[in-house]
């Protein structure tokens, strides 16, 4: 570590104790590691999976659903990195929300997106189980589910330095991939290898096409991909960048990722040559049938092994890892179990990691081929969450500190706030009548923790940052 980052990492040791807490996690976490964590978390490849689904609901038009998706998502990234920068501890929402505005909305914001944390690992290994199937048919989708589980639980134990590790490598074979099929796209447009395939802007913008439903259908399916960068915020007690390192991370992050979608997506959308939809039979391997014909070669096996180690592996670890955080930073503050902020000697909740793989490991005998019922309640989880965000934003800024900075701290988490109303309210069934179950649970929970005595009041920092002409926080 160099000497400005020792500085650095001595000063957000102090902040934190400033809070009350004490160093327990290692902070060695670089501004740089915060955003692999966080492309690792949202996936380069992860239009692969869905590219079939998404193609089918916009008519073609699967970059401009991504495109729509980074411009709903910066409002929330924007968000994040404001209560981050303020707030710089390992809870999340739980953290920004509870400081932000009240400890007990906080408690409510924690238990919402715990939904989201604590069944994203879930679906993930559900994921990479049914791709595991397409591998190797005979074998059976639970043992593949446990076998990501167990070498997960493995990694995240060994503590931070090697999800770093893994990350980086996870990260060089996505972006290699994701070039091999730059390539071989542009070469099957160039050569005709695909008859009717051509270079064509109709995947991006057809003004025939193009409607209100189309554009609302296409939001939410456009957020729900983002999922994942709000991750980074979890790190932030490991982070040895300074007070504005999560928020660098989270908005770069979310802009890398949203160009590496765009380009992929319009590329396939135009080797798809025009075609209306995919059958249902074609639907679920439709990018990798795409890569078949592209390359006429084996290219398509080994896409779909790289699909199915960045899902099972690279992003289920990540999410393991943000999943863990959380429930440390809740337990910390008497709101869950104590024993979930335990550390051991590699200085990560051990505890916390191995409830998380145990969940993980009996929520996937159950949800395994209930692929729409999970996602469901992940995005419930996430969306719930990110409605307090941004609400926390104006509590805190305008309301508390009297900001004049109305852009970022009125005007970004009203409209923020708006789009994802929006994405909830026209959310399914399923994950409204779950989500409100899972919020009636987290009140008995509460309600468990304030009669029993066993809650704390959360604390405030002893020296609070001071804000600019302009209604910023200044940097220390």
């Amino acid at each position: 570590m160099s000497e400005s980052s020792a500085r650095r990492a001595k000063s957000s040791q102090e902040e934190l104790e400033s809070y009350g807490y004490t160093q327990q996690l290692k902070r060695s976490v670089s501004t740089g590691d915060l955003l692999i964590y966080g492309l690792i978390f949202m996936v380069p490849i992860a239009p692969w999976a869905i590219f079939g689904t998404v193609y089918n609901a916009s008519s073609g038009m699967v970059p401009l659903v991504y495109l729509i998706g980074l411009i709903a998502m910066i409002f929330t990234a924007l968000a994040y990195a404001q209560m981050a920068k303020s707030i710089p501890l390992a809870g999340s929402v739980f953290s920004y929300v509870g400081r932000g505005i009240h400890p007990t909305v906080g408690f409510f914001a924690g238990w919402a997106i715990l939904l989201d944390y604590l069944l994203v690992p879930t679906l993930l290994y559900v994921f990479a189980a049914e791709s595991m199937i397409g591998i190797f048919p005979e074998s059976p989708r639970w043992l593949w589910a446990l076998i990501f589980v167990a070498i997960n639980t493995v990694i995240n134990l060994l503590g931070i330095s090697s999800i770093k590790r893994m990350n980086r490598a996870f990260l060089a074979m996505e972006l290699a991939f994701v070039a091999i099929f730059i390539v071989i796209a542009i070469i099957a447009l160039t050569n005709g290898v695909i008859p009717g395939a051509e270079f064509t802007t109709d995947p991006i913008w057809t003004p025939s096409e193009v409607s209100g439903p189309l554009i609302a259908s296409a939001l939410s399916i456009a957020v729900l991909s983002f999922l994942g960068f709000d991750g980074i915020s979890t790190l932030a007690e490991e982070s040895t960048g300074g007070r504005n390192s999560a928020g660098k991370a989270m908005i770069g992050a979310l802009l890398i990722v949203a160009v590496l979608f765009i380009v992929q997506t319009w590329l396939a959308s135009s080797l798809a040559a025009g075609r209306d939809a995919f059958s249902d039979d074609e639907v679920g391997n439709a990018f990798f049938t795409i890569v078949q014909a592209a390359s006429s070669t084996g290219w398509m096996t080994a896409f779909l092994v790289v699909n199915v180690l960045a899902i099972g592996i690279a992003n289920a670890m990540a999410a393991q890892a943000a999943t863990s955080r959380l429930l440390f930073s809740m337990s910390r503050d008497r709101q869950l179990p104590a024993f979930l902020n335990r550390v051991n000697k590699n200085q990560v909740p051990q505890a916390a990691i191995l409830v998380v793989s145990s969940l993980s490991a009996v929520l996937v005998l159950f949800f395994v081929g209930q692929i729409n019922l999970i996602s469901s309640l992940v995005n419930f989880g996430a969306l719930f969450g990110f409605m307090l965000l941004h609400v926390s934003v104006v509590v805190h800024y305008i309301v508390r500190k009297k900001s004049k900075n109305y852009l970022l701290h009125l005007v970004v988490p009203t409209v923020g706030f708006l789009i994802i109303g929006y994405v909830l309210i026209n959310a399914n069934a399923e994950a409204k009548i779950g989500g409100l179950v899972w919020l009636v649970l987290g009140a008995a929970v509460f309600a468990y923790y304030k009669v029993t005595g066993t809650k704390t009041p959360l604390t405030s920092p002893t020296t609070e940052p001071e804000l600019d002409v302009a209604g910023v926080e200044g940097d220390r």
